[in-house]
């Protein structure tokens, strides 16, 4: 599922930044990413900056802070107070930059439910220099990018040959492997609706027939775990997978 690109708007003659996603994961997924130590395996990109720490009392008035560095070395970091906690719709907490004078400004985060996953908003409120509002207009356009890939990455591609046990396997199957196969085809339309399989079908190649499908996981151990769970695997009737990569999509 294509996720929408982060949009945010700075309002700076009222100190105030809104920023939206939508994430194709549940709220759950999302909260967990922005309230655990997951947050410093997203925040951050290689050029820019990196979060290395983060720490939270997940409670009103409990203190939260990350630590960082930046891509020319410099540390920093980012503290603040949780003021409101509801887990997975929502958290407000105050945002005290350590590079930036003047007052803590306020982050509310809100997750709402929708039907292709999680829209989540940020409203950053409180700022009294526009330029920092409007330079966080942008930081929040990158953070919440950055959520999205994490939490919901963006899919590999695959192609899988299953291979029989023999070349005649497609005409003379028995009683025990045809079940197999039947079951096989049905976990396969199972994925098929789900977005994981992308096609699926018999090749009737001269030299022996077998099957082939394109899937669309985000890692090699989905891939892995997919495989294992197939039917025409767990029967263990002699068949197998071989299994590319695919450079590129276009469909």
């Amino acid at each position: 599922m294509t996720e929408r690109k982060a949009r945010a708007l700075a309002d700076v003659g009222e100190g105030i930044v809104l920023a939206r996603i939508d994430i194709a994961v549940p709220p759950e997924r999302v909260f967990t990413a922005l309230t655990t130590q997951e947050l410093t395996k997203w925040w951050g990109s290689a050029e820019m900056y990196r979060t290395t720490k983060f720490a939270i009392d997940l409670r009103p008035g409990g203190a939260w802070r990350t630590d960082g560095i930046g891509a020319d070395g410099s540390e920093f970091h980012v503290e603040g107070e949780v003021l409101e906690v509801d887990p997975p719709r929502r958290l407000v907490q105050t945002w005290k930059p350590s590079w930036e004078p003047g007052p803590a400004t306020k982050i509310v985060y809100t997750l709402d439910p929708i039907a292709t996953g999680t829209r989540v908003t940020v409203k950053h409120s409180g700022f009294t220099s526009a330029d920092s509002c409007d330079s966080h207009s942008g930081g929040w356009e990158r953070v919440l990018s950055w959520l999205g890939a994490f939490v919901n990455p963006a899919p590999r591609y695959f192609v899988c040959k299953l291979l029989p046990p023999r070349a005649s396997f497609m005409q003379d199957m028995n009683a025990d492997e045809r079940a197999a196969m039947q079951a096989h085809g049905a976990y396969w339309r199972t994925k098929l609706a789900e977005g994981i399989a992308i096609a699926f079908g018999p090749v009737a190649d001269p030299t022996g027939g077998y099957g082939l499908g394109i899937l669309a996981v985000p890692d090699e151990a989905t891939l892995r775990a997919f495989q294992a769970a197939d039917p025409a695997i767990v029967a263990n009737i002699g068949l197998r997978y071989e299994t590319t990569p695919m450079v590129t999509v276009v469909y």
